[in-house]
This record gives C-alpha cells, sequence and structure tokens, in this order.
C-alpha cells in the first residue's frame, strides 16, 4: 500500500498539469488576442499589413512592401506567461525582401519571456527575449531548426553560463514549403525545451537579461526594476523580412 501511494504522490504534478486543457490563442479569423509593433512605428500598427489572416492562417507578408528598410516586426500576445507548453506549425512562402539582411532568409521564430512591447524602444528591432528559432533549407548543407537565439538574454547549460548569440538544436533541416510542427515547455526560469515534430532538439536552463547587449538592450529594464533571470513573458511570433505562416497556435498551462 505504501509503495502504490509514493506512486500516485509521484504522478501528481503531471496529473495537476494534464488538468489544464490546451487552449488555442489564434481564432483563425483576425488577430484578436495579439498586438503587432514594428520597428519604426507606433505599438499597435500594421504597416502595410505585414500581419493578416487568411483561409485560417496567421500571415507573415510582404507584398505590400516597396523596401523592408529594417522595419522588423513582432506580433505579441497580449497575456504573459511563465509556465507552459506553446505549440504550433509553421511554413515559409516567397522569397525574403531583397534590402532585408541575408541571415533572415527562411529564418523566423517565435519570441519566449519577452519583454512586454510597451517597453519597447521606436526604432527597436527586436525584443529582449529568448527565441525558438525557424530555419529552412537554402541548399547549402546542414541547417537546423528549433535552434535558440539570445537578443538580449544569456542562458546556462549544464550549470554554466553561454553567452553566444544561437545556440544549435540537433534538429534535421527542412524544405522550406513543409509544414513544421514545434513545441516549446518552459518551466519559468528552471528550464525551457525545445521539440520539433514530437522529438527533443534542445534544452536549456536559467535565461536571463544580458545587462551589456546593446542591439536588444535588457540595461532600460534592469533600471525599471525587471529581475537578473527571466521567469515570465509574452510571445512574440517574428516578421523580419521573409514570408511565413503560422497555424494551429496552442497553450497549455503548467501552472499548479
Amino acid at each position: 500500500m505504501k509503495a502504490l501511494v509514493l506512486a500516485v504522490l509521484a504522478l501528481l504534478p503531471s496529473l495537476r498539469a494534464a488538468e489544464h486543457p490546451w487552449v488555442s490563442l489564434f481564432n483563425g479569423k483576425d488577430l484578436d488576442g495579439w498586438t503587432p509593433k514594428v520597428s519604426g512605428h507606433a505599438l499597435g500598427a500594421n504597416p502595410h499589413d505585414t500581419f493578416r489572416v487568411e483561409d485560417g492562417i496567421l500571415k507573415v507578408s510582404y507584398d505590400k512592401y516597396g523596401k523592408f528598410d529594417n522595419q522588423y516586426g513582432h506580433l505579441y500576445s497580449n497575456l504573459a506567461y511563465s509556465r507552459y507548453i506553446l505549440r504550433m506549425e509553421y511554413r515559409f512562402e516567397g522569397k525574403m525582401m531583397a534590402d532585408a539582411p541575408g541571415y533572415v532568409n527562411l529564418n523566423s521564430g517565435v519570441m519566449i519571456h519577452s519583454q512586454p512591447p510597451q517597453s519597447m524602444g521606436l526604432k527597436q528591432s527586436f525584443p529582449v527575449s529568448m527565441e525558438f528559432q525557424f530555419l529552412a533549407d537554402e541548399g547549402k548543407g546542414k541547417r537546423p531548426t528549433g535552434n535558440v537565439c539570445t537578443p538580449g538574454t544569456h542562458l546556462e547549460l549544464e550549470g554554466k553560463k553561454v553567452v553566444q548569440h544561437i545556440v544549435e538544436s540537433t534538429s534535421p533541416t527542412f524544405p522550406a514549403d513543409e509544414w513544421v510542427k514545434i513545441e516549446v515547455e518552459v518551466h519559468g526560469n528552471d528550464e525551457v525545451i525545445h521539440r520539433v515534430n514530437g522529438k527533443e532538439v534542445l534544452r536549456y536552463q536559467k535565461p536571463q537579461l544580458d545587462p551589456a547587449c546593446r542591439i536588444s538592450p535588457a540595461e532600460p529594464l534592469l533600471k525599471a526594476g525587471a529581475p537578473m533571470m527571466l521567469s515570465y513573458g509574452h510571445l512574440a511570433l517574428q516578421a523580419e523580412g521573409q514570408g511565413v505562416w503560422f497555424r494551429n497556435i496552442e497553450l497549455k498551462s503548467l501552472e499548479e
């Protein structure tokens, strides 16, 4: 009997997590629940209809742009989250903007633990956050998706701080026109797990601010009282000069 009780107690955390349903964050009709912020434009502006919904798909499109002109954009969840599993599908569409930097080719992502869009500078390109990076095959060799990028942040791997901007995953390389299923499991400041098509490809610990970063400045956040260690934040879908589609955006809370 004692062994049975202990087994049940061990299962309680997973049972509590299972009680939370999957919630759709995208209604398939409009951008309700999300707020755009594009570099050089006011919060809430959606220049050139960058973020749009067509046929039940949330699309990042550049067909109404003349030039990209460093108009990096992100579509922020109106709510912030701490402990959860986020899942969605993405695929790339079309070609990158001709005047965008080469690294944005077949490149996008979703930010987690992002600073609030209200705290973004007018011309700030990327939010201070942790990025689950989406990449596709350029025909130049291995290019795994599911990496982590660190604008204004650092992380730890096996107890050691990592300050490089990109940590690669073990994911395979996918063609641009293929829908890819991704999942990110977030345990506050403790651990983040990346999965691609159901398989774990990366995990890291202790996401934290980088006071020295100038591209995505974390220092103003610290001066305003933000904690060094990141344990919660907004989600942000990326628009950085390459067309990309998103669908089936769902979240399950892991809060007890």
